[in-house]
């Protein structure tokens, strides 16, 4: 063989191992920190703990996995999705297939009949669903709420359940949009980001088609499994099985300010704005909303991050230049579970990155 023919075949191998996985640095493997928490999980401290995953500075410094998970497991990580939905949606505006996320939702989703008709319906945008700020009464975390997750499950057209909720009402003991922090009235609502998976069918024509063609491949993104809904849409607001390897690819997306192997894939514009509060969480202190990321500390750094129930997170620490994933089976844990992977990122994670 040539010297330039090989050459060119090892620049391509390279080329194409770079787009498929991580570069891996060891140096931290002997880290106390993460020593301590490698050894606290495997002796049962930590419930449920499925894997451990940290890239810094484009490198794969640690990664362990748990119980019998491997590198291949995809992990169910919930609504860890629904900011890979955001993704998608700000794809769509940089490709110039959506004007902007202040376009109505309606005319991409909404069904000519609904049940409890309102114009104040049509005039929700593409923002308000990114935000969890629409004025339809739906809430996650009300069990009384009409628009509350598991009602959605029960019947065929999730994205019509949506639709068909009331006007959310306001009264005196609740904080109106006008007077909330960011002019935003947060509530979780899964059936509204279910709406923007509709969205991006409608616009697209497939969803799966382009998730994949314009995110998962071009990330090296190979392996992975959609939930679907009765309508045959990938299920945007939870579900989606995702090795941890790929899950640190869409945090350093963001932290590579949208590029990927020299290739935009969302804006910077996007990138900033997905990362800026637009939206307050009222129950506990510190907690802030983008465009379907959380945004708030830990160990005194901060973040912003994708979290899903059983205590799922992928979070990214801007001024560390950190990636970090840790996933769960943990799902009947409720806030313990989410409490013990924001301890594993605050108390371990974080210090063992600073020192």
């Amino acid at each position: 063989m040539k010297p330039s023919t090989l050459f060119i075949l090892l620049l391509f191998t390279q080329l194409l191992f770079a787009q498929s996985e991580w570069r891996t640095h060891n140096a931290f493997t002997q880290n106390p920190f993460l020593l301590q928490v490698d050894s606290l999980v495997k002796a049962g401290d930590f419930e449920r703990i499925s894997s451990i995953a940290i890239v810094q500075d484009g490198q794969l410094v640690f990664e362990r996995y748990y119980d019998d998970n491997t590198v291949e497991t995809l992990h169910n990580t919930r609504s860890v999705t629904k900011t890979i939905t955001g993704t998608l949606i700000g794809n769509l505006i940089l490709k110039g297939k959506l004007p902007s996320e202040r376009e109505l939702a309606a005319p991409y989703s909404k069904p000519e009949v609904v049940s409890n008709p309102d114009p104040r319906k049509d005039a929700i945008t593409i923002e308000d669903l990114l935000t969890m700020s629409s004025v339809l009464e739906c809430d996650d975390w009300n069990n009384w709420s009409r628009g509350n997750e598991e009602r959605m499950y029960l019947i065929e057209d999730w994205h019509k359940f949506y639709w068909d909720l009331p006007i959310k009402g306001f009264p005196e003991w609740m904080t109106k949009p006008e007077d909330a922090q960011y002019g935003r009235s947060f509530s979780y609502c899964t059936a509204g980001v279910v709406v923007l998976g509709d969205v991006i069918n409608t616009i697209t024509g497939s969803l799966a088609d382009y998730a994949e063609a314009e995110l998962f491949s071009k990330l090296g993104i190979s392996n992975y499994h959609w939930q679907m809904t009765p309508a045959d849409i990938p299920m945007t607001g939870g579900g989606l099985g995702m090795r941890s390897r790929d899950l640190l690819k869409i945090g350093q997306l963001y932290l590579n300010d949208g590029e990927w192997n020299g290739e935009k894939i969302i804006s910077s514009e996007w990138v900033k704005k997905s990362t800026t509060p637009h939206a307050r969480i009222e129950f506990g202190p510190g907690y802030d909303y983008g465009y379907l990321w959380w945004i708030s500390e830990f160990g005194g750094e901060r973040a912003y991050y994708m979290t899903g129930t059983g205590g799922n997170k992928v979070a990214v620490f801007p001024d560390l230049n950190v990636v970090a994933v840790v996933t769960s089976t943990y799902y009947n844990g409720g806030g313990k579970a989410h409490a013990q992977s924001e301890r594993i990122l605050a108390e371990f994670i974080v210090p063992s990155m600073k020192e």
